[in-house]
């Protein structure tokens, strides 16, 4: 079939097909689109990506919004629900998931029409990290990427699904509305007012089983007519994380990306011979630092005290996995070998299993997407305390 005739079927714009051919996602006859404008499809290879080969009747069905490489829905299928559409834009992250977890919508949210998602009983949908976050730029609904909650609630009024949820950076507590009103507050009404009954919690991966400190708001609304009441957050099951040593003394075996990292800059590895397990950048000498750390170092109040090049030791929990996996600030050193966790190694800290494969053009790629990911095994004991809840009432 020729992608003229796709684009008709699928209603989907061919510059937008074309997009998803150049990023591996679907793969044509000919092996250079360009060079061939009468080049042929498979219908089915589309249908894949947009989700509409999915099973429609499942009554544990998931329906994802910014899915990323499928951390959250990973968790929620591992409960025993159902995915049935996931969407994300990021074509690596995109890559991730149809390899591990299949079909998803490569295509902006805004692209896509209410009706063409099938039913939801529960509602994912995990906002871009960058608007909110207290390590960026914390523009709020004042950058472009914060209209896309907007965006999802379309799909919430039309859709009704039984449970929302939303997830989303620890700075999305403090963020507030140009009116002087709290974004999370505000957040919460519009779910309100479209007949769910609203709460939030800031929860710990590490006190859910995943051997990380990661801080991450959820909010979960409960449709109000099935009169469940507000989500009880009591009946995720708590357990602690495992520390750093134990994390890497499982063997790797066979697993992909066992030994694939990013090398360090010639400026870290200067760096990084000078830190202790459990030590920091506050461990080299003065001499050895780069100006603009000395100028930082003598003058700790006004850059708010940081702690770079943080280097966790075996008997410590691990920090936060960053999307960035930049030595400085993210905590990726090794404890003992000169150089960056590799991408097996941050996804276990992570909480993905070391048969999940990474996919991307780059190794940097690789870390982006568990960066940002959900872990799976908070969002399993998410997913199962949520059905837990409706099962409380028999729904």
């Amino acid at each position: 079939m020729a992608l003229s005739d796709v684009s008709a079927n699928l209603k989907i714009d061919e510059s937008e097909l074309r997009r998803w051919v150049r990023g591996g996602l679907v793969q044509s006859r000919e092996s250079d689109l360009s060079k061939s404008k009468s080049a042929l499809f498979d219908l089915d290879d589309f249908k894949e990506f947009t989700g509409t080969a999915h099973n429609l009747g499942s009554t544990k069905r998931v329906v994802s919004f910014f899915s990323g490489c499928g951390g959250l829905d990973f968790g929620f299928r591992a409960a025993g629900f159902d995915l049935g559409f996931a969407n994300d834009f990021f074509l690596d992250a995109v890559n991730t998931y149809a390899n591990n977890l299949g079909p998803i919508d490569p295509r902006p949210i805004q692209e896509i029409a209410v009706n063409e998602t099938g039913p939801a009983t529960v509602l994912l949908a995990g906002f871009p990290c960058q608007p909110f976050s207290n390590a960026g730029s914390r523009l709020g609904t004042a950058d472009p990427r914060g209209t896309l909650f907007w965006e999802t609630l379309k799909f919430v009024e039309y859709l009704k699904p039984k449970v929302v949820v939303f997830e989303n950076v620890r700075g999305l507590l403090s963020m507030r509305n140009p009116d002087g009103g709290l974004l999370i507050d505000a957040i919460e009404h519009e779910l309100a007012t479209r007949g769910y009954s609203v709460g939030h919690r800031l929860l710990n991966a590490r006190k859910h089983g995943v051997p990380q400190n990661r801080h991450r708001v959820f909010i979960i609304g409960i449709r109000t007519d099935l009169n469940l009441g507000p989500f009880n957050f009591d009946l995720i099951e708590t357990a602690e994380g495992k520390t750093v040593g134990e994390v890497l003394a499982k063997p790797f075996g066979n697993a992909t990306s066992a030994e694939e990292h990013w090398p360090l800059s010639p400026q870290a590895m200067d760096l990084v011979n000078f830190i202790p397990p459990g030590g920091s950048w506050k461990n080299v000498p003065d001499e050895k630092l780069p100006a603009r750390l000395v100028r930082i170092k003598e003058n700790m109040a006004r850059y708010h005290s940081p702690n770079f090049y943080r280097r966790f030791a075996p008997e410590e929990v691990m920090g936060t996995v960053t999307a960035a996996a930049t030595p400085e600030n993210s905590g990726i050193l090794h404890p003992h070998l000169p150089r960056r966790y590799t991408i097996r190694e941050v996804a276990r800290f992570q909480s993905f299993p070391d048969e999940f494969n990474f996919l991307g053009k780059s190794v940097a790629a690789k870390y982006k997407q568990i960066g940002n990911a959900v872990p799976p095994e908070l969002a399993r004991r998410v997913a199962h305390a949520i059905l837990l809840h409706l099962g409380i009432a028999g729904s």
